[in-house]
């Protein structure tokens, strides 16, 4: 399957003479002599706790040169990369140009090859000199408002895919299917055996199917719902998410660039704004191809699903369902939640949910400030198809669009993903997270070869 991470990266040219040029030269220069003593060093699993405190250091002075550099140039890099902004990268194909154009700035993809032979507390870290690039590209309204654009361009499959899909309604994408019904593209979650936890494939194959939503003609309206469980505590019934996959974590197999970044500026971007115009000023009309958004919350909706919710048109849950963001317990951050919940559910009910890992019943009293309709579960499906019905009404496209922009202004969001690139990518290495995430993986029941396992019923009930 083609996902971000496996197209091919196009090369940038050399640098044009100047104080640019004379700035990367140094910056490599500076990179080389200071990462040299790492070569000296065991394996991180093999450190002392002096060797580990040296490789800190080590780390800690190349990051402040890469900062330091893409503070002064990241304006530059990002056009040099883009070639004038005439090229439309990717998260994953911008990161891996910069690796080539830029020696020192960015891992390449030899170290991140290496890195994903670890699991995750045996890394060096890498991912976070990834996280100084994006953190100082998308500050830039300039140079980060063209990456946010691009990032919600269509996918190459789901173009690939989009003739098919609109002669037989229905594609399969392994973990994720998408049916036409009606006004609605159901999108339905299949991650079963572990209740729906999100994993790298999943997101990529997630961004596909909003993609094929927007562009079909014969859909008003998207829905995401998860589709029967095989893990045996919840065998038979609906799931709707269980968050990240822990154990994915644990073991290294969540990409920082492709899932962490990715979900954000991809799919729930387009979700929430729609398919980007390419750039193009002349665009009629102005805006890309939106649709509205409902979801239906069967079992519960835990970190990730929960962060879905935010952007939904319509939340429709089941009287015996919750959510909730467990950013305590995993410790790391919940993907854009901390910028949308505040406004949904007021700072105090947001700083309970987010910091205190409190959840949110379908029964509760403040449960109507993140749920619309609460349904016997019995009656989700029909109360699926009647919101179908209401959000195909003409009006609702034109007037989502403007609650948006009252709501969510694209810079503002920009500017929460610069920031949230860094302290995402810092978390992933925390000491806490690195922790907790090897209990989970311990209590269940890790395979001795590295397998995944199903997440256990604790992290369902986080």
């Amino acid at each position: 399957m083609l996902t971000n991470e496996s197209r091919p990266t196009p090369a940038a040219g050399p640098l044009p003479e100047g104080a640019f040029a004379e700035a990367a030269a140094a910056l490599a220069a500076g990179i080389r002599e200071r990462e040299a003593p790492l070569a000296g060093l065991p394996p991180r699993t093999g450190r002392s706790a002096e060797q580990q405190q040296q490789a800190a250091r080590i780390h800690e002075a190349c990051r402040s040169l890469r900062a330091g550099f893409l503070r002064a140039h990241a304006e530059d890099v990002y056009d040099h990369l883009t070639a004038g902004r005439t090229l439309r990268l990717g998260l994953a194909e911008l990161a891996a140009a910069a690796a080539q154009a830029f020696p020192g700035l960015v891992p390449t993809t030899g170290q991140l090859a290496q890195e994903l032979s670890h699991v995750q507390e045996d890394k060096e870290g890498r991912e976070i000199d990834q996280g100084i690039l994006f953190r100082e590209i998308l500050r830039l309204p300039g140079a980060g408002g063209h990456l946010v654009d691009v990032l919600r361009d269509p996918t190459a499959e789901a173009l690939a895919l989009l003739d098919g899909f609109r002669a037989t309604g229905r594609v399969d994408l392994g973990k994720v299917t998408l049916e036409r019904r009606g006004a609605g593209g159901h999108v339905t979650f299949h991650n079963e055996s572990c209740l729906n936890a999100e994993d790298n494939e999943l997101i990529a194959q997630l961004e596909v199917a909003v993609d094929l939503v927007l562009l079909d003609d014969g859909i008003k309206v998207g829905v995401l719902r998860g589709a029967p469980m095989t893990h045996p505590r919840y065998r038979g019934r609906r799931v709707f998410s269980a968050g990240i996959n822990l154990a994915d974590l644990h073991h290294g197999r969540i990409s920082f660039v492709g899932f962490l970044l990715q979900r954000e500026l991809g799919y729930i971007s387009k979700m929430l704004r729609g398919l980007s115009t390419r750039g193009r000023g002349d665009a009629y009309p102005a805006h890309g191809i939106e649709k509205p958004w409902a979801a239906a919350v069967d079992g519960f909706a835990i970190g990730g699903g929960t962060q879905l919710l935010l952007v939904m048109d319509k939340v429709i849950a089941a009287a015996d369902s919750y959510l909730s963001l467990p950013a305590a317990q995993e410790g790391i951050v919940p993907g854009a939640a901390n910028f949308r919940l505040g406004r949904l559910a007021g700072a105090r009910v947001a700083r309970q949910i987010v910091l205190g890992g409190r959840k949110i019943w379908a029964g509760d009293p403040q449960a109507g400030l993140l749920i619309d309709e609460v349904v016997d579960p019995k009656a989700m499906d029909r109360a699926v198809e009647d919101a179908v019905e209401e959000l195909a009404a003409p009006a609702v496209l034109a007037n989502r669009r403007m609650l948006h922009l009252s709501e969510e202004p694209e810079d503002a969001f920009r500017a929460y993903m610069a920031e949230f690139s860094l302290a995402q990518a810092l978390r992933l290495y925390g000491d806490d997270v690195l922790d907790k995430v090897g209990k989970f993986s311990a209590r269940s029941g890790a395979a001795a070869n590295g397998a995944a396992p199903a997440p256990a019923p604790a992290q369902a009930e986080a």
